[in-house]
């Protein structure tokens, strides 16, 4: 299969792994990558940005490809946000071929209702949306990334096509569904701290602390805290890199 698009940058050891979250590409990490001394590795996940599409979704799939695209012999730190944050874990339990020394992953929806099951595979079903202009792609990327106000479009989150502009994104990402989320933490070969921001209306504080009641919440921060403050995030990565 066609390597993930991977940008690596920095040279401290251990290597930080990072990886974005449904519907965004590894440029949502840029105010966070400053703030590390380490090396990164920074993918676009499968069906994101840059990398290719996938026969089929599923935490182990994606898990799979993320580690295929890496060349690392020695431990690797994971951060992974929501979507990444569960393939993180995935990563954790050593199937991969990867040796994950740690993982902190951020913002994971840890509850799904018959409803959000629902919803999701509709959205998997449903074709690419076509747009006029490369500002309603934009817009469009934005809002399906959650970053509006936040961020600005990744030009590899969308592209042109004869039919007009859309998201690279591949609808059928959205069927990877919900995880199992103590399968994931038992499975785990290394420390792992979950975190969430103390608005963030997917991953909600008291559903992440009935889960896992250490898990870190983030003063007056949302879904995407790595964006909205990626000192806040870079400071709880700093004790698994020292």
């Amino acid at each position: 299969m066609e390597k993930l698009k991977l940008r690596v940058t920095g040279h401290g050891e251990p290597p930080v792994l990072l990886l974005h979250g449904l519907g965004s590409t590894g440029a949502v990490w840029d105010g966070l990558t400053g703030l590390l001394d380490q090396r990164l590795l920074v993918p676009d996940l499968p069906g994101h940005g840059g990398s290719p599409r996938l026969p089929e979704y599923s935490f182990e799939t994606l898990a799979a490809a993320v580690a295929d695209a890496l060349d690392e012999s020695g431990p690797v730190v994971v951060l992974g946000h929501s979507l990444g944050g569960v393939v993180a874990l995935e990563l954790a339990s050593g199937r991969y071929g990867l040796d994950v020394s740690s993982v902190l992953a951020v913002g994971i929806k840890v509850e799904w209702s018959e409803d959000d099951l629902a919803r999701t595979a509709a959205l998997a079903a449903r074709p690419p949306k076509f747009f006029d202009t490369r500002e309603e792609a934009e817009t469009a990327y934005l809002k399906v990334a959650g970053l509006t106000g936040l961020a600005p479009a990744d030009p590899d989150g969308i592209t042109e096509t004869a039919d007009g502009w859309r998201l690279t994104l591949d609808p059928p990402v959205f069927g990877a569904g919900g995880p199992d989320m103590p399968r994931l933490l038992a499975d785990a070969r290394c420390p792992v701290m979950l975190a969430t921001g103390e608005n963030d209306p997917m991953s909600r504080p008291e559903q992440l602390r009935a889960l896992v009641p250490e898990a870190v919440v983030l003063p007056g921060l949302g879904h995407n805290a790595h964006v909205e403050d990626p000192a806040a995030v870079a400071s709880l990565l700093s004790p698994q890199t020292s």
